[in-house]
Order: structure tokens, then sequence, then C-alpha cells
């Protein structure tokens, strides 16, 4: 065992080794028998392909290079393909990223466009699509930009004609009804094809505060008649409907505090616990009606597992296995459930359980051990107090090395990490990026601060009108305990964030005293600027809630600004920012240097050619870890074998 420095310790757990395995299996369904999902390939530009398990567990990509299967509805996107079989074979249909028109594949064929391109702002978008084959249509969101400004859009339950004749003809696409709402998701068909239902929402309200589940009847000329509301409200977030075989409405709703399954109006499993989650995006599913009337379920509180629940008892069978949180994404087939799974030590894996047996196992994207286990972090959930009492869920992740120790009496910098949203959660999953530190000798914190999922809606309304304030006050409050209590070095704590985990950096950085340095990554800064037009339609709204109204307190806007403060910013600081970011565009990284300038505080700015929210190319994510941890060496004074040293101006 070897006796080296906190930050010096040798890892084979590099850059391009984390970049390599970014990103996860998403939207798993089936087509017949067979399991098909989307998976990253970030070597290849960060796009997405389409792979396919035969019914003899071989598994091929059916979409080669450059298609991406990836929609921008929202700009976060949504399940982006269906499927189902024709003359016994797969019958596809999938948004491609580049063009964001949809098309039909068979595989072997090359795919051919089922929808028109547009030359208005944004074009046309679709999401969620449901393959009708026996009607000849494609049931879908329809996103449809009416001008060139990011809110001159509007969304309706559409039919897009699976003969093609859509493909440029804007007329030939039939709206299945009166574009009602602001947000709507797809719409799905009851067993015995009369009833069509669907979730939908307008501004200011986000998915997660109120959303209304609409009923309508299937007319004769296929259009939805006499939409009505049945449930939901400003107050009460339904996060997702399907129908169950007997034609009874099945839904989650967060109605009690916490989202919990309903059917037709009648709680089948009261818990103070998560049956759903934030709809970032349309299509997540978080249960799935299976044909003897169980119901595969994701739920948990704080973690997720895959359960099978009982309506009649209201008992839930979960599955075993090594992992500790699901995705929400579910398909069912017969008493096959297939899901996609993660643990501590395991990366994002497609799981297949058997109802009948309650057996589990990987069929796709198999966690395979790149490195030596040892070398992973043993992260621990932990609650903190902070500030009048409340509690604070974190994941601790200490330093692991096999063969090396740090000496006597030196104590770990610490990166508390804030995560994105902000109305979300960090999972406790095995995260390379989160190794690439922890083997070298730093430990990493991620903070579930006020306002996360998984613990309650009480939880979550923390954040309301508070935000810059309770998720700050948590970050702080989880990073000096740990410096109380002798496991994080006071003098090293760093912060790091991205989108509105980067706003909590940045005001972190700001406004407290706590970090030595801080990472910012694809942020918002300027909330003025967010709340007058500069981000996408989605999120245009969001900060009446983590705020307030503009128009009533436009000088609470400015005070929570990062940009307002960057002048206050006394410690070093790395901005990293894709250039094509629509969410959060480069320019609020420009006020903010531009206000931070002549500060002489040490900084690095980083901004990437075509990346977007978030980063997908394996070369960008290799640079922006390894110039986080050329800032923690040169802050920390730590020596980190084999990192290139970013320049830091200022």
């Amino acid at each position: 065992m070897r006796t080296l420095a906190y930050g010096a310790w040798p890892s084979p757990v590099d850059a391009a080794l984390a970049a390599a395995h970014d990103g996860q299996p998403e939207f798993v369904g089936f087509v017949g028998d067979e399991v098909w999902w989307t998976e990253p390939r970030p070597a290849e530009g960060g796009r997405r392909t389409l792979v396919r398990r035969r019914a003899d567990g071989a598994r091929e990509a059916v979409l080669p290079a450059p298609w991406n299967v990836r929609s921008r509805v929202m700009e976060y996107g949504g399940r982006p393909w269906d499927g189902t079989t024709v003359d016994g074979g797969p019958l596809v249909v999938f948004v491609n990223f580049a063009d964001q028109r949809l098309y039909r594949c068979e595989p072997g064929g090359e795919p051919r466009p089922l929808t028109p391109p547009s030359p208005v702002g944004g074009g046309l978008r679709w999401a969620e699509p449901r393959l009708l084959a026996d009607r000849g249509e494609v049931w879908c969101v329809l996103e449809e930009f009416t001008g060139d400004g990011p809110t001159d859009v509007r969304r309706v339950p559409a039919a897009v004609p699976l003969d093609g004749s859509a493909a440029h003809d804007r007329g030939a696409v039939r709206e299945l009804t009166a574009a009602r709402h602001r947000f709507v998701t797809g719409p799905r068909l009851s067993p015995d094809g009369r009833r069509a239902a669907w979730l939908a929402w307008d501004h200011p309200r986000m998915p997660w505060d109120g959303t209304e589940l609409v009923l309508a009847e299937v007319a004769g000329n296929g259009t939805l008649r006499g939409p009505r509301t049945v449930a939901g409200g400003p107050g009460e977030s339904i996060a997702q409907a399907d129908w169950a075989l007997d034609g009874s409405l099945l839904y989650v709703s967060d109605r009690t505090g916490w989202w919990n399954l309903y059917r037709d109006g009648t709680p089948l499993c009261p818990r103070e616990e998560e049956f759903g989650g934030p709809l970032w995006r349309l299509g997540l599913r978080w249960f799935a009606p299976l044909q003897d009337g169980l119901i595969a379920v994701v739920h948990g509180r704080g973690s997720t597992a895959l359960g099978i629940l009982d309506p009649e008892t209201g008992e839930v069978a979960d599955a075993a296995g090594p992992w500790t949180e699901f995705a929400p994404t579910l398909a069912a087939l017969g008493e096959r459930v297939v899901a996609v799974g993660a643990g501590p030590r395991s990366s994002p894996e497609v799981v297949e359980l058997d109802v009948r047996t309650g057996r589990a196992r990987v069929i796709g994207a198999a966690h395979e051990d790149a490195v030596d286990p040892a070398y992973y972090p043993k992260p621990r959930a932990r609650t903190f107090t902070g500030p009048d009492g409340r509690e604070i869920h974190a994941h601790v992740y200490p330093p692991r090395h096999p063969g090396c120790v740090a000496p006597a009496g030196e104590l770990p910098p610490y990166v508390v990490r804030a995560h994105g949203g902000p109305t979300g959660r960090a999972p406790l999953v095995l995260d390379l990026e989160i190794a690439y530190f922890t083997s070298r000798g730093i430990g990493v914190v991620e903070v579930n601060y006020g306002g996360s999922t998984g613990y309650g809606r009480k939880y979550r309304d923390r954040l309301r009108g508070q935000w810059g304030v309770a998720d700050v006050e948590d970050c702080a409050a989880v990073a000096l305990a740990l410096a109380d209590e002798g496991t994080a070095d006071r003098a090293r704590l760093a912060v790091r964030g991205g989108s509105a985990g980067g706003f909590t950096a940045a005001a972190s950085l700001a406004t407290t005293d706590v970090y030595a340095c801080g990472t910012i990554l694809y942020p918002v800064l300027d909330l003025a600027g967010w709340a007058t037009g500069e981000t996408h339609d989605f999120e245009s709204r969001y900060l009446e809630t983590l705020i307030g109204p503009y128009a009533e307190d436009p000088g609470r806007y400015a005070q929570r600004s990062p940009v307002t403060h960057a002048d206050r910013v006394t410690a070093p600081f790395l901005l990293l920012q894709g250039l094509d970011d629509v969410i959060c565009p480069p320019a609020q990284c420009e006020r903010f240097l531009a206000r931070a300038a002549g500060r002489r505080v040490p900084h690095a700015y980083l901004a990437f050619e075509g990346e977007g929210h978030g980063f997908r190319r394996a070369d960008t994510v290799i640079r922006a870890l390894e110039a986080e941890l050329s800032l923690y060496a040169q802050v920390f004074g730590l020596h980190p074998p084999g990192v290139p040293t970013l320049e830091l101006t200022g």
C-alpha cells in the first residue's frame, strides 16, 4: 500500500474511459417478441441508435450513423420511436434528430420520411409515437413552430399516415383534436379503441405542479370528440396515465402529497413513497399494466425499485437483484417486463423480469467492469440537518483506491455536486465521472437539496420561491457538516453543477465563502434574461414557481441572478458551455464573464461547438473532465499524474 497525498493517486479511470461509458439505454419497448431500446454512442458524435435484441439473444444496432434517434419536442425530447410486426417482420417508426422528421423503417431497408420538413422556426417536431398499423397511422405529439421565437409554438395530438403521403404535405397530417392546451402527452387508446386519454397542462405550471388527465371519445372519423378533464388540476400532478386490459383507467397522482397509483380514481397502493416522478420528457413510464391485471411499477422513496403490484391487495413484490435504481421506462408483454436498472457497482442495464418466476436478468447493455471494481467508490446515502432543522438528503462518495492511502492526518478535498432540474434527483448509481475523482483521492457528495424529487411534494415544494436560497443553503450545510465531522478538508471544498445545478454552483460562489473553487456547466446565470425570452418554451415560465412572477418583483430576479453578483466571486472557477444550447444560451455565460472582468479571479471558459444542453460527444466529455480536475489540482495543491494543465486567466 502506497502513501500518497489525496489527489495524487494514480488511477486507471481516465477521462476517456468515463466518456466511453457516458449515457444510458432508454425507452425500452417490445416489437413482437423482441426487446428494442435506444442506446448512446459517445464516440459517434453523441448520437443515439436503436438496438434490437432478437429472440435468440443476439443484439444489433438497427440504424447506422448518422441516424440519431432522438426527439427535440420541448427541447428535452421524449420517446422517439415505436414498433410493431407486420407480415411477420418488424415495422418501426422513429424521430431523426438532425431534421426532426418522423421516419418508418423495416430492418434491412432505408428509412423513409413520413412527415415534411418545415421552413418556420424550429420546424415540425414529433414525440411519443404510437404505431397503429390497423389504422394505417402513427398517433403522436406534434410540436409546430408558428414563428421564429422560442415560444411561437403549438402542440396537439396528431395522426401521421403510414403510407408516406404526409412526407411533403403538412395538410396530410391529421390533428386529432383542437389545440386546447399548451402542452400535451401522446394519446393512449383504450383496449376497445373507443376512448383515448392523455395529459395536458398550461403555463405557468410545470407538469410536476399540476396536470390534467383528459379523456375523449374516438369518433368515427378518427378524431377525439368531447375531451374533458377527469382528474388533476392546478395543484395536482398526474405523471402518467394508461389503460388496463379490462378498460379501467390507471394513473399516477400526487393528490396526497406522494405520487401514488389510482384505478378509476381509487387508490391502489397508498404509501408515502413515489410511484411517479417529474415529467421532463414525454413518454416516461413508471408503470405498465400486465395482461393478468397485475401492474409493473417503478417506485420508492429516495431510490427506486422495480416491483409487481397486485391491485386487489395493494401488495408490491420487488424484483431481486443488484439494482438499486430504476429509470422511468417500462414495457410489458405477457409475463415479461423490461426496464432499465443500475446500482452503485453497475451502470444502467436493460433488465427483463419474468413475472411468473420473479427472476430478473440482464438482457442488454450489460455492465462490464472496464477496470478493477476496487477503484469504484462505495457511496453512502445520508441525511444531514440544514437550516431550521430541515432534512437534507445526500450521497457521499469518499475517496477510494485499492493501492493508496493518504498520509496520516490529511483530510481529503471534496466536490459538492448540485443536480440539474432543479426539480430532479441524483440517483445512487455507478458513475465513472465520479469514480474519475474518487479514485484519485477527491471525495464527491451529491446533494438532493430541498426541491428534489423522490421525497414527496412537501420536500419538492421547499424550492417554491426559494431557488438560489434553499438549494445554496442545503449544499453549504452538507459541505460544512462533512468538514465539521472530519470527513472533508474545510479549506479544500469545491462546488459543481450543470444546468440548474450550474445556477446553484454559480450562486454559491457569489453569495457564500464556503468553497475554494467551482465548476459551472451550461448554467442559468441571468434570471431576468431567462424570464424574458432567452430560453425555450417549456421552461419559459418555470421561474414563476421558483422565484415568483417577474412582473410583480423584477428586483428579486436581479437579486437572485449570479450574473448580478459575478463581481463578488473571488474563488477560481471553470465555465463550460455548449454553443448550440438553446435552453441555457452562451450569451448568459458571456454576460457573467463581462461582469466578472477586472477582478483578477483565475478562471477558464471552454465553449464547445456542436454541443447543446448537456455534453454528448466523447471528446467534449474528456476535455471537460480533465479541465475540471486541473482546476481542483491548481487550487487545492494536488498533483494528479498525466492530467493536462488548464490555463487559468484573470
